[in-house]
């Protein structure tokens, strides 16, 4: 069942659902705005003839603050950034994360696939920014980016996301992380 923007005002006063900090007007009709921070990671392509996976590429990116000036994202370019606000999420709910319809007629994606954020989240979402417009668009930190919206799960989680169980990644990640999928082949 996805949460109402009563329900979701509920879990926010509860400190059940944390979003820090809290935009002004930004719990909508079933789900909570987010805004754009001004962190980015750059793929710097020069550094390597393929993406292989298995490889620890954090030598991939470079972190790019821009402050308070804007972001130019050309097209067909790829970067990551992530949400201004911090969001925690109790063992019973789940969350998913889409783009602005606004700015998806710009040609503006936020997320490649990583839109679902488990039960038990902690941390800044990391965005997967993608322009596939033919013009650069201009990205502003603190600008609505994407909506999260909630979903209520059957029962809480047995073993929430950030628990060692689990092997969660990107527990209280802070600002954008690049991708540590190459953990997923090392043996133990």
């Amino acid at each position: 069942m996805i949460l109402s923007d009563r329900t979701i005002r509920e879990e926010l006063a509860a400190g059940r659902i944390v979003i820090d900090p809290m935009g002004v007007n930004a719990v909508q009709p079933s789900s909570v705005d987010l805004r754009l921070d001004s962190a980015f990671l750059v793929f710097r392509n020069h550094t390597r003839g393929i993406i292989d996976v298995k490889q620890d590429l954090s030598d991939l990116t470079e972190l790019v603050e821009v402050g308070d000036e804007p972001f130019i994202l050309h097209p067909g370019e790829f970067v990551l950034g992530s949400t201004l606000e911090r969001v925690v999420l109790p063992t019973d709910l789940v969350a998913r994360l889409e783009g602005k319809s606004s700015l998806g007629r710009l040609g503006l994606l936020i997320h490649s696939t990583a839109g679902f954020v488990d039960a038990g989240w902690d941390g800044q979402l990391t965005l997967e920014l993608s322009n596939v417009a033919n013009l650069p668009i201009t990205l502003y930190p603190g600008m609505k980016i994407g909506q999260i919206s909630f979903v209520r799960m059957t029962t809480a989680a047995d073993v929430p996301y950030g628990s060692a169980a689990v092997g969660s990644k990107y527990q209280g990640q802070r600002g954008p992380r690049p991708s540590r999928y190459w953990e997923n082949f090392r043996t133990t």
